[in-house]
């Protein structure tokens, strides 16, 4: 859709194979053009209702050119996972990928509006840096970064640091602004829901990744043998990070873990047992913002490599039940490109079964992006239980999105966790920057979560209590 940080002549919309320019319609995003105009709220809001028409964007269960994503509710009421693939996203190659998993009474709706709305913002800033910067001829996607040999990106120039600063910036905006709009909605309170974001553009060799919460990106490469190696690209934010607890405790706020779930470290209130957030970075909960819990994203820059096979984005009803190596390993075996996400995700909802039996299973959501940009015929992709309709639906728009449960009066439950004697935690030594300047996790830590393969109760153990006076801190 709009190449507004193209690095080639073609036009800022689209553009025929042969060189000639077209004047596509641009879903009035306000991208095209290179004069761009403030827009009221109506009009902002007419152009996301038009979200759903715009081509190569899948948010629902199938698959794009090079990527399939699948969804599966848990047990514990209506599904509050969201993801999103979006192609050419502001240039052909371009591709965006994200999973949100909401938690509290609406955290459904924070992680759809997050899916829906963070993107769009994210083109308007990456628009904007662009713009800056054409006169000195540095785009948002030019450079020639390369690969150390731990794998991580190494910036070999001046150039090179003002590119990685300016999609900083650009994530660190977008998500800013996010929060923001999700503090003023007028239809639905993220005071004690929310929601994490994994996030990433792929262009080129290049993956830009935003995230916060505890959704996790990992990639799948081939070593020298041609076994699968798993590398985590991002953190779990869990409460319990050094640098996470240190600001947490320094704002007031206080990090814990119940008696009767001592792996699960949680965010409370200074003056109540509550709400007990299992993460300590998230969009909304807005009564623990005042007490450490941010939404300042992490910002990781990576280069891939011929062996590298694809990138998997899960949220942690995946992860808890599932490593690293895991979840490569499924991806990499499973009968078709097509069917990897809806493979990965049975495979999760198996080992609940088997694992916690007497646990609720948590919502899984997957996204699979291969690198290669190849996909299979369309007549495997309907072998693996998948209709062209489907996949018609995904990219025309013209599919609803079920909201079993929506209308009910939103409620928390409290869920029992089943532990085994076995199960140790297993807490790497990641430094976490909260201005955003994380590389990619070493290879000893890989496996690392705040979790580690014990089942989650709710992100939100209760809503808190607030009486008419609070008490002086």
């Amino acid at each position: 859709m709009g190449g507004c940080v193209s690095t080639s002549s073609r036009s800022t919309c689209s553009s025929r194979s042969n060189g000639e320019t077209t004047s596509a319609p641009c879903m009035g995003l306000g991208y095209c053009g290179q004069k761009r105009t403030k827009r009221t709220y109506s009009e902002r809001h007419v152009a996301l209702q038009n979200l759903s028409s715009v081509p190569n964007r899948v948010f629902m269960n199938g698959k794009s050119r090079t990527s399939c994503i699948f969804t599966q509710q848990g047990r514990k009421g209506i599904n509050q996972d969201a993801m999103i693939v979006w192609e050419d996203f502001l240039e052909e190659d371009m591709t965006f990928c994200g999973i949100f998993d909401g938690h509290g009474p609406y955290g459904h709706l924070v992680a759809r509006k997050v899916r829906d709305v963070l993107p769009v913002k994210l083109q308007s800033f990456l628009q904007s840096c662009n713009s800056k910067q054409n006169e000195s001829g540095l785009t948002c996607f030019s450079g020639n970064a390369r690969k150390t040999d731990a794998g991580n990106c190494e910036d070999d120039s001046p150039a090179e640091d003002k590119l990685n600063s300016l999609w900083r910036e650009a994530f660190l905006k977008s998500y800013k602004a996010m929060d923001k709009e999700l503090r003023s909605h007028p239809h639905f309170d993220c005071f004690c829901s929310g929601s994490t974001a994994v996030t990433i553009v792929k262009q080129g060799l290049n993956l830009f990744m935003g995230y916060i919460g505890d959704s996790r990106a990992v990639l799948g490469s081939k070593d020298s043998n041609d076994s699968m190696v798993a590398t985590q690209l991002s953190v779990d934010m869990k409460p319990d990070l050094p640098r996470e607890a240190e600001r947490i405790k320094r704002c007031k706020g206080r990090v814990f873990a119940l008696q009767d779930e001592p792996e699960v470290p949680r965010v409370w209130l200074p003056f109540d047992d509550a709400p007990g957030l299992a993460m300590a970075r998230a969009f909304g909960d807005f009564c623990l913002k005042e007490y450490g819990v941010i939404s300042i994203p992490e910002f990781s820059h990576w280069v891939l490599t011929e062996r590298d096979q694809f990138v998997v984005l899960a949220s942690d009803g995946v992860w808890d039940v599932l490593s690293n190596e895991e979840v490569v390993e499924i991806v990499a075996s499973a009968p078709s490109r097509s069917s990897a996400a809806r493979f990965l995700v049975d495979s999760a909802a198996r080992e609940w079964k088997l694992k916690y039996p007497t646990s609720k299973m948590d919502d899984c959501a997957v996204v699979c992006l291969f690198l290669d940009g190849k996909m299979d015929t369309e007549s495997d992709y309907e072998e693996q239980g998948f209709s062209s309709a489907t996949l018609q639906k995904n990219h025309s728009g013209n599919a609803l999105e079920s909201d079993d449960g929506q209308k009910a009066e939103p409620s928390l439950q409290r869920n029992f966790t089943v532990r085994s004697s076995e199960e140790n935690n297993k807490y790497g030594n990641i430094p976490v920057e909260s201005e955003g300047n994380v590389e990619p996790v070493a290879a000893e830590d890989q496996d690392w979560s705040g979790l580690e393969g014990v089942t989650r109760v709710n992100s939100l153990v209760q809503l808190p209590r607030f009486s008419e006076e609070r008490p002086v801190l």
